[in-house]
């Protein structure tokens, strides 16, 4: 079945679970479906911490966030962006440069529904929202490109993004035709969950969520490695997500409890 906003703009999937939704469920969000969140209570039931996996993606893009506003750059590009909580990636950059640019990119309609919480810029900055799908760069370059100047430098901000896209769907070919779009000083942000640490709970977790019709392909390090090439990992490099510049924002609650299964990186396009 199919359901429609209010406004009916956009009808939205409701037969299987999508990442989006099922992330603003662990965040405690009320934009999701009983389909996401009985997929979300199966994650649960695997490994209770899903949720401050969550926030800890969350609080990634933050401080990297925060990181490269204090860096110079004024561009974000942030695809895979999710249902709006914030505080989001705009309030983030342009509390530190008021005159930042960002533009948002997902493919669920439910999104698209909740966008206007994306586009409250402060005065000398814009933000802008696209509905694109990671899988079609073109569209997303296209698009980006009536609000983004690519002759200046560009953050792409995929944030648990890129594990719901194999490697049989090019996601590698994908983040290199995206990079190949933005100039030199341009910067790639990720964050990848990884079965490094919980072999046989991701096992699980990949078998309940490919049933129901959802990817995910958990990458090990060397593999997450692999999206950075040619590029300049920025201290302390790929690394545990909680660990990535702990000091620039606060901790998560419960992610001292073990280690959170993902991996962080930002690097600069040289």
């Amino acid at each position: 079945m199919t359901g429609q906003d209010p406004a009916g703009a956009v009808e939205i999937d409701t037969s299987k679970p999508h990442p989006a939704r099922m992330y603003d469920w662990y965040l405690g969000g009320k934009d999701n479906y009983p389909v996401d969140e009985a997929m979300g209570r199966q994650m649960l039931a695997l490994d209770p911490r899903v949720p401050v996996m969550a926030r800890v993606n969350r609080a990634f893009m933050h401080r990297a966030t925060r990181w490269l506003a204090g860096h110079g750059v004024r561009q974000f590009l942030d695809i895979g962006t999710g249902i709006p909580t914030e505080p989001n990636l705009h309030q983030v950059a342009q509390q530190v440069a008021p005159d930042a640019r960002v533009v948002y990119c997902d493919n669920d309609p439910i999104v698209l529904a909740h966008a206007a919480a994306l586009l409250r810029s402060t005065p000398g900055g814009v933000t802008e929202y696209l509905q694109a799908d990671v899988r079609d760069p073109a569209a997303i370059v296209e698009g980006a490109r009536k609000v983004l100047d690519f002759e200046r430098p560009v953050a792409l901000s995929l944030i648990a993004l890129l594990h719901f896209v194999s490697d049989e769907d090019g996601a590698h070919e994908l983040v290199d035709r995206l990079l190949a779009e933005v100039p030199s000083g341009s910067y790639l942000v990720m964050t990848h969950a990884t079965a490094d640490f919980t072999p046989e709970e991701s096992a699980a977790a990949t078998a309940k969520l490919e049933a129901a019709g959802v990817t995910l392909a958990l990458r090990s390090r060397e593999q997450f490695g692999r999206f950075f090439e040619g590029l300049e990992l920025v201290e302390p490099g790929i690394a545990v997500v909680p660990e990535w510049h702990p000091e620039l924002g606060e901790p998560v609650p419960g992610q001292e409890d073990g280690v959170i299964p993902g991996y962080g990186a930002v690097a600069r396009k040289p």
